[in-house]
């Protein structure tokens, strides 16, 4: 699942990703490295069928968490993946985010229901 690559992305690129946060903001590295490990966690959790709606409303809850900060990126032209584009770049991220969040939603919240001998 795509959240599983860009989970191990905050790994292989931390200091490009805490660039995509404000300077103010605090711990930046440290932060990088935890939403990863949530991101690799909900990654494999969703593949537990008893625990798959949850975990889906928690993706899409992470998706729309980490979408600030793709704005953020874009509007300062954060030189990471497409963020360097500018606002440009948000024609093509919010679309994106809205049919992850779909996907998402059909295949692990709406069919993600634990059948009665699960």
């Amino acid at each position: 699942m795509e959240i599983g690559f860009t989970g191990a992305g905050h790994f292989l690129m931390t200091e490009k990703m805490a660039e995509m946060l404000p300077p103010g903001m605090p711990a930046r590295v440290e932060l990088v490295y935890a939403t990863g490990v949530l991101e690799l966690v909900l990654a494999v959790a969703v593949l537990e069928p008893r625990l798959r709606r949850y975990v889906g409303w928690l993706l899409i809850a992470s998706l729309l968490g980490f979408l600030p900060v793709n704005v953020y990126a874009a509007l300062e032209r954060v030189d990471m993946g497409g963020h360097a584009w500018g606002p440009i770049y948000l024609l093509i991220r919010v679309p994106l985010q809205l049919i992850l969040i779909a996907w998402i939603w059909w295949f692990a919240v709406r069919l993600g229901r634990p059948s009665p001998t699960a």
